[in-house]
Order: structure tokens, then C-alpha cells, then sequence
């Protein structure tokens, strides 16, 4: 299971962060966030994967900063089209698409993207643009059946390790064979941009004990 730390911007902050041993870091590049990076972190991260999010933003731009900041993956939480997909696979750059779960319904929308989109990440529909807090009914999940896999974000806190734990154990599908990891942010912040090393570190544990 990946492990998804999303939200970063403080260099001390990434480092014990990263120390932890996750698989990927997330870093927000859209200036509407509450945890934008307006400048570059003194420390980038070296052990894990480092994924920027965007949301629609120009297409040059967001190339750019992925160069600029040596992103591994380039996830999308807009509504950008396949053909913007499309243009970002052809220059090379691995992409995560997000989309915002509340229903069944709502995974129709992912058809479009299958074969443009590295992987999916579930979140929560909300007010904001992710980092809502709040998980939306992983049941729903069940209805899920493309082939690309996916992250579960949305809401994930301190003691959601054994429900979490539980779904990966049951070896029903789609989390037999779909989902690639978890995706956590604004429920292990102390303020947007910060993360409780030390809930993180007792969360991993709880979740591999």
C-alpha cells in the first residue's frame, strides 16, 4: 500500500515527514489553496515520490513547474480534459487524475480518462478543492470496475488505521487489485501546511502493525 502525504510546504516539516518512509509527497500549486507553495521549500524530497497538484491551470505552466520542481507525477484536480491528459502524456509526464466521489454515478465521469491517467485519486465532493476533511461512503467503491488503479483520499484521520487496514485485509475487489494507497492531508495538520509528524508516525504504525 502507498502511502500519499499531501499538503507540504515547510522544509523541516517535509524532512520529518519524510523520514516517516512514505511512498509519495504532495505539494499544491494552486495559488487558491490554503496550502499553496508560493516558494520553493529550502528542502525537496529525495526518498519519495513527489507529485504537484494542479488545478486547471495552463498547460505550459504546469509543465514547467513539474520540470522546475523535479516532480515525479503530475496530479489533476480540475476539470481538465482528456486531450489536456492526452498533451501532458505525450511529453513524458506521469499523471494522477482526481475526481470528487459521492455516488456510484459519479464514476462515469472516469471513462473519458482511462488510458490518459497513470492512476485515479478518489476524493470527497465538498466546497473546497480537496482537503475538505471528510470521507465520502467507501462503499460506493464497490461499484467501481476500470482497470486503472486508483488512491482513496478524502477525510482519512488518526484513527481510521483499522478501517483502513480492514478493506486492504478483505481481499475483496476493487482493493484486491486497485487500489494503490492511501492519500492523507488536513486531518494530520496542526494549520494548513503542517503536519503532525508524530500522529503520522502512530497512524503508520497502527496500519502495519
Amino acid at each position: 500500500m502507498n502511502i500519499k502525504v499531501c499538503g507540504m510546504r515547510n522544509a523541516q516539516n517535509i524532512q520529518e515527514v519524510e523520514r516517516l518512509g512514505i511512498d509519495m509527497m504532495g505539494f499544491i500549486f494552486w495559488p487558491r489553496s490554503s496550502r499553496y507553495v508560493s516558494e520553493r521549500p529550502a528542502y525537496l524530497p529525495t526518498k519519495c515520490k513527489r507529485v504537484g497538484v494542479f488545478v486547471d491551470q495552463p498547460l505550459e505552466e504546469v509543465m514547467q513547474t513539474a520540470l522546475d520542481y523535479s516532480l515525479d507525477y503530475i496530479q489533476l484536480h480540475g476539470n481538465e480534459s482528456p486531450d489536456y491528459l492526452r498533451q501532458l502524456r505525450s511529453s513524458s509526464f506521469a499523471v494522477i487524475k482526481a475526481f470528487n466521489i459521492a455516488t456510484a454515478a459519479d464514476f462515469v465521469q472516469t471513462e473519458a480518462y482511462r488510458g490518459l491517467a497513470d492512476a485515479f485519486l478518489f476524493d470527497t465532493k465538498g466546497k473546497s478543492v480537496g482537503g475538505n476533511g471528510e470521507k465520502f461512503d467507501w462503499g460506493v467503491l464497490d461499484s467501481y470496475d476500470s482497470d486503472v488503479p486508483f488512491l482513496l483520499s478524502g477525510g482519512i484521520g488518526p484513527d481510521d488505521a483499522p478501517s483502513v487496514r480492514s478493506l486492504f485485509a478483505s481481499g475483496r475487489e476493487p482493493f484486491a487489485s486497485k487500489c494503490i494507497g492511501i492519500d492523507l492531508n488536513s486531518r494530520f495538520e496542526t494549520a494548513p501546511g503542517m503536519k503532525d509528524a508524530a500522529a503520522l508516525r502512530r497512524f503508520l504504525s497502527a496500519l502495519n502493525p
